[in-house]
């Protein structure tokens, strides 16, 4: 019975399901409602940890969980769900975040129904992107996702909250009709229509079909990727969106871009991809160089860090472009290191900002000296961004560049200039994130501008005022407590895997690893049939010479 339990289908319809009674409950200062929607997201969380850990075979490089059942015959639309070693890590990320992300919007009490209406509405979206099998469900999947993201930012964020909502929404709406044409050009093409994933794979596309499918989702997964110069989006979403929202848009949202880029470009467009590889690498480096550069810019906390997402996302595309094993294991594990790393980034700057009412830098003078313990945990963080060795952030940048430097399809050049301008973009991280924390938990040697009174800052006992903008006050005066125990949990929760994965990354690896030598083995192929169509000879020769 627990074997034939429809474990994926349980999984995304529960939160959906649940939300619907969100209306019923009785709202005391939204208290009731909270505890329910946290309730709801940790049950599923348990759910798929269990249905995971029971059923789920990392060995296995196929999908496994299947569940298919017919729901529009008419138009060949199944509700077909499984999950292999892409997209069951995700969807455990997915999870693990947004039950987290609820528990840090406990001070919201502006329309608290609402608000977490529509983060299980969420929930449901994200879980049933990864989990889908059919094009058309993934398609329907991805466009449910906008929805709750849009009213989240639009209601809940700041001064600029509809801006922000509304590109965020025209952006990736817009770029979405990539996925629907190039899911029905699948689908429609050779004597049987369908619209499977499996199916789709055994289809035998001609490179002329394959180059504009692979350009159109190319386009579509850089959106949400936040690809240069498809990126704009991303800083403005974040600029405004509470701490919750971008705790799903960097831990989660941005995942989906890579997720597509492997299941959809790398795995059923095999044969494009060997040509556009060169292309991904490339805007990787730019990706890097370019977030790097911004981010040192921005005196606004959350769109530093926003572009610090963009420098961390050319990783994820150096190593889908790799060609190797390694590389590409690495672009795995940067998109579940840097959706734990952003997310606890992003939620310790709401916390600070819940504090000072303020996200600009320069207005945070040295309120370590009254938040200890958020400097502290702040610090984890960025040392976890910057990649220091034993957490998650270095264990996939270094298995990224030994992908890039091991691989022997690149010329030597294109390689050596690939790896040195990401390096250049590396050493940029330290320098944005440092001087984040000098900015904000330490004091500059600008003068003081506040209320307070001047002849209180000339007495020598009282010489380390911290200011919040206008609003100053004395250490011992400050009403601005240090991070509460829900706080130092949540960020415990993020920071024990973060140190977990860095010291023994098979943690994450080996739910993977199976299905990567796959996709890649896939690769090699379509690269010696390309190869041998160009120069049979030469290829034959090299072949037998390796056999020898």
């Amino acid at each position: 019975m627990v074997a034939q339990f429809p474990w994926l289908t349980a999984i995304v319809f529960f939160p959906l399901l649940a939300a619907t009674a969100i209306p019923l409950l009785p709202d005391k200062g939204g208290k009731i409602v909270r505890w329910y929607a946290l309730g709801v997201g940790i049950a599923d969380f348990v759910l798929m940890v269990y249905g995971f850990w029971n059923n789920y075979d990392p060995n296995n490089a196929q999908f496994q969980l299947a569940e298919n059942y017919s729901w529009i015959p008419q138009l060949g639309i199944s509700w077909s769900v499984s999950v292999d070693g892409i997209s069951a890590p995700l969807v455990l990320l997915a999870g693990f975040v947004t039950t987290l992300a609820m528990l840090s919007a406990w001070q919201v009490d502006r329309k608290p129904r609402l608000f977490y209406f529509l983060m299980l509405v969420l929930y449901s979206a994200q879980i049933g992107v990864f989990v889908a099998q059919d094009i058309l469900l993934f398609f329907i999947m991805w466009e449910l996702e906008l929805v709750p993201v849009y009213l989240l930012v639009s209601i809940w964020g700041g001064s600029k909250r509809r801006y922000a909502a509304t590109k965020f929404l025209l952006y990736t709406a817009a770029a979405s009709i990539f996925i629907l044409v190039a899911g029905l050009g699948m689908a429609f093409y050779g004597d049987n229509l369908t619209f499977d994933l499996t199916a789709l794979a055994l289809k035998d596309y001609p490179l002329a079909l394959e180059l504009p499918l692979y350009a159109g989702l190319l386009i579509a997964f850089g959106v949400k990727l936040a690809i240069f110069p498809l990126h704009t989006w991303l800083p403005d979403a974040h600029g405004e969106a509470s701490a919750p929202v971008s705790m799903i848009l960097a831990g989660v949202l941005l995942k989906m871009g890579g997720y597509g880029l492997i299941r959809f470009n790398m795995e059923l467009l095999t044969d494009a991809h060997i040509y556009f590889a060169p292309v991904l690498a490339t805007l990787g480096v730019i990706n890097i160089i370019y977030g790097g550069f911004t981010s040192f810019g921005q005196t606004n906390m959350k769109r530093r860090l926003a572009y610090s997402s963009v420098s961390h996302m050319g990783f994820v595309l150096l190593g889908i472009a790799s060609f190797t094993d390694i590389g590409t294991s690495g672009a795995m594990l940067q998109m579940l290191s840097h959706g734990l790393i952003a997310s606890v980034l992003f939620f310790l700057t709401g916390v600070t900002y819940d504090r000072t009412h303020t996200l600009f830098m320069d207005r945070m003078d040295g309120i370590a000296l009254v938040m200890p313990k958020a400097f502290a945990l702040f610090t984890a963080g960025a040392m976890a961004s910057l990649a220091l060795p034993g957490m998650s952030g270095f264990a996939s940048e270094i298995a990224v560049f030994l992908g890039i430097t091991s691989n022997n399809v690149y010329n030597p050049t294109f390689s050596t200039m690939l790896v040195f301008l990401a390096a250049v973009g590396i050493i940029m991280t330290p320098i944005y994130l440092l001087s984040m924390l000098r900015l904000v938990f330490f004091h500059s040697n600008e003068a003081l501008a506040c209320d307070i009174d001047i002849e209180k800052l000339k007495n020598p006992t009282n010489d380390a005022a911290v200011c919040f903008g206008n609003n100053c006050a004395l250490p011992e005066e400050a009403p601005f407590d240090d991070a509460n125990p829900r706080e130092i949990f949540i960020a415990a929760c993020f920071l024990v895997l973060i140190v977990s994965i860095g010291i023994y990354p098979k943690l994450a690896t080996q739910m993977y690893d199976a299905k990567i030598v796959a996709i890649n083995a896939q690769v090699h192929q379509s690269q010696i049939a390309i190869a041998q169509q160009k120069q049979p000879t030469v290829v034959q020769v090299a072949s037998v010479n390796r056999m020898q």
